[in-house]
């Protein structure tokens, strides 16, 4: 059971360092902000949750001892992260955008942040 757990937690660990790196690097190169956003609410969410997950599997194979914490955390991160990536892709919208620029919405419907020039404030 110990060799299973390790091998589990090696993959995990590679596949987090990998996701990490790929959102780090789409921190850095990609062009603007609205691209650069999806890099670290994404990719490195997940490099970060596949090391936690390793470190929730690697304590109870080696010592026997079950703990939560690394649970908790990972699911605050997954619950957390893409709420901060939508409130950062508002602010900067509010910021950078004009409402005449941003596209209409579907029929009978209405965008949450703006209010389309063409639809009635209900």
């Amino acid at each position: 059971m110990e060799m299973i757990g390790e091998i589990i937690v090696s993959a995990l660990l590679v596949v987090g360092g990998f996701f990490g790196l790929v959102g780090s690097y789409g921190l850095v190169k990609l062009p603007d902000q609205m691209t650069r956003l999806h890099a670290p609410t994404k990719s490195a969410t997940l490099g970060v949750g596949a090391v936690l997950i390793a470190s929730l599997i690697w304590f109870p194979t080696q010592n026997g001892d079950v703990t939560w914490h690394e649970l908790l955390i990972t699911l605050f991160l997954f619950l957390t992260a893409p709420v901060t990536g939508n409130v950062i892709a508002k602010a900067n919208m509010h910021m950078n955008w004009r409402p005449e620029n941003i596209p209409g919405p579907a029929e009978d419907t209405s965008w949450s942040t703006y209010a389309h020039p063409q639809h009635d404030r209900k």
